[in-house]
């Protein structure tokens, strides 16, 4: 089954679903699962604030450069 036919499927039995909690339940992780992939951590966020910074005092390398240290 591909990927479109299971969503049809997967509305077809919400639809007919009638048991408000777990209705709450696949919203609730349906909405957790959304924010998981979008959302960084803590330390995510300041190393990327890290990385900003140090390309803001001109600190990089080119990319050609790290390829080359890393293979």
């Amino acid at each position: 089954m591909d990927i479109q036919t299971s969503k049809i499927e997967l509305v077809k039995e919400i639809l007919n679903l009638e048991n408000p909690s777990l209705i709450q339940r696949m919203f609730d992780l349906l909405k957790s699962e959304e924010k998981d992939a979008f959302e960084l951590t803590e330390i995510e966020a300041k190393e990327i604030q890290i990385g900003i910074e140090q390309f803001d005092r001109g600190e990089g390398i080119k990319w050609d450069d790290f390829l080359k240290s890393i293979s």
